[in-house]
Formats: structure tokens, C-alpha cells, sequence
């Protein structure tokens, strides 16, 4: 989905440019090129890369590493390889490790999608309005830093940069804690009490529906800020069930209204920025 809703939009913002697909899978290559998801599909990744000047990986984490080893020598000089996933210290790492020197690694990581994936999902108004994360090092060339810039603002972006650690650290908390815990609170009831489930509980577990090939890569490309982040549920958690045990109704209502004010600021937040419409 977020592979193709690249290639959509880069057709539709980005002028009179060649957008090229790849995939290893021949039924995705089928549908993309019924959808016109690109100008070119093709089978082959190394020829996927050649002459291009901005190469975007769409695939799990882990697939990064032997990505960047088999374009390495279809890629010009001064190209620039970036990527669309939830965590960025190691795919540096990696880029550090295969790519050549006179080729650029920057992390990008688009802040839009949703639980479905597939090219059939793709769309070029997904990334209108959204944070783009831009990931530098201190070793991260500064002209494509700004040309990946650019192009994302041109995609409808708004850009931010972070370093990678500092990415990874925060997406933790905002984006992998709450998979973790949609997925842990569904695992927590059976079938009976799910037939009893509400809209709430539907709305509050919608991230769990998300695949879960993609999610393990994420979880444990970034499983030390995760756990980090899992503690801090407990914590808030046992905070509950203290004041539940004590009979402590003051205290519940505290939690809950620092909750409802913190959300309601966080939605004041995202109205101000039009990222959600009243």
C-alpha cells in the first residue's frame, strides 16, 4: 500500500518523471500494473534501480540489509535510497554496511497508512497533510537530505527530521506500544466476551488487524525502546489497580481525567494542524 501510493502520487506531483515497480511477487506485479500504479513494472530488482534517482524500499525491515546488497552495483552515483518503514537505527546501520560510498541513505517514514496492506489499497492523496520523519546521522549527506526533503513535500508531506535513535525511541511509545497493546487486549479475551465487544472496543483494537509479518519485523527491530515502552504500561496500569483495590475513587477519577485532558489536547493539536477535520 505505501509502496504504491508512493508511485501513484509521484505520478500525479512530481512532472514528467519515470516511476518503476518492483516486486518479487508475480500476482502484486499483476495488480499493480492493472491499477497503473506505475509507468513500469518489472520482475527483475536490479533493474528495478538502475539510473534512478530516488529509490524507495516498501518492504519489512529485515529485508533491508539484502536489499541494499543486491542493488549496490545497479545503483548511479549519487543516487539516493530511503525507505518507508517504522524503524531507522538499524536500516542505517545496514546502508552504512552495503552501500556504496557515493550512494545516499536517508530514513523516511512517512506518518500515514492504515491496518491494510496491499497495492489494491494504494492511494496518491495518502500522504496529504502528513509528517514525513526524515532520519539523519551525523555522517548523512546534506544534498540529499534536502533533495528527499523536497520530494516529500511535494508528495503533501510536512518534514521532519530526527536522529534515528530519537525516532525510534518515540514511535515506540506513540505507534508500536499501542499495536503491542490492541494485540495483548483482544489476547485477553475469549471468543464469548468478544461477542459482547462494542464500538469502543473495536475502535480501541483496529491497529491489531494489521499484518502480522510486517509487525514482528518492526517489534524486533526495535524490541529494547518497546520493552522500555511496555514498563511504563505497567506502570500506569498497576497506578489502576492500586487505587481499584484501595476503593479509591478519587484517585480513578484523577487517571482518567488526566487521560481525557491529555487526548483532548492531543486532538486540539491534530485540528490545528489539519490533521483531523471537526
Amino acid at each position: 500500500m505505501l509502496g504504491g501510493s508512493a508511485a501513484l502520487r509521484a505520478q500525479r506531483s512530481l512532472g514528467p518523471v519515470k516511476v518503476v515497480g518492483f516486486s518479487h511477487r508475480a500476482s502484486t506485479r499483476k495488480r499493480a500494473r492493472g491499477l497503473s500504479v506505475a509507468g513500469e513494472i518489472v520482475d527483475d530488482l536490479g533493474s528495478s534501480v538502475v539510473g534512478s534517482d530516488i529509490v524507495i524500499l516498501a518492504t519489512p525491515i529485515y529485508t533491508f540489509e539484502k536489499i541494499f546488497a543486491e542493488i549496490r552495483t545497479r545503483l548511479k552515483a549519487g543516487a539516493i535510497v530511503t525507505d518507508v518503514g517504522s524503524t531507522k537505527v538499524l536500516p542505517h546501520r545496514w546502508a552504512a554496511k552495503q552501500l556504496p560510498k557515493n550512494v545516499y541513505y536517508v530514513g523516511s517514514h512517512p506518518i500515514a497508512g492504515s491496518e491494510q496492506r496491499g497495492v489494491e489499497f494504494s492511494r496518491d492523496d495518502l500522504f496529504e497533510q502528513a509528517d514525513c520523519i526524515l532520519t539523519v546521522t551525523k555522517n548523512t549527506n546534506r544534498r540529499a537530505v534536502k533533495t528527499l526533503k523536497d520530494f516529500w513535500m511535494r508528495m503533501g508531506c510536512r518534514v521532519k527530521l530526527m536522529s534515528p535513535a530519537e525516532h525510534d525511541r518515540v514511535f515506540a511509545n506513540v505507534s508500536h506500544l499501542p499495536h503491542i497493546t490492541a494485540a495483548a487486549l483482544l489476547n485477553a479475551n475469549g471468543p464469548k466476551e468478544l461477542g459482547y465487544a462494542g464500538k469502543g472496543f473495536m475502535d480501541t483494537s483496529r491497529v491489531a488487524s494489521g499484518p502480522a509479518n510486517i509487525w514482528v519485523d518492526i517489534l524486533l527491530a526495535n524490541a529494547r525502546n518497546c520493552g522500555k515502552a511496555i514498563e511504563r504500561l505497567k506502570m500506569e496500569l498497576e497506578e489502576f489497580k492500586k487505587a481499584l483495590e484501595a476503593g479509591d475513587g478519587a484517585r480513578v477519577e484523577k487517571l482518567l481525567e488526566r487521560a481525557r485532558d491529555r487526548r483532548a489536547g492531543l486532538i486540539e493539536d491534530k485540528l490545528r494542524r489539519r490533521e483531523l477535520i471537526s
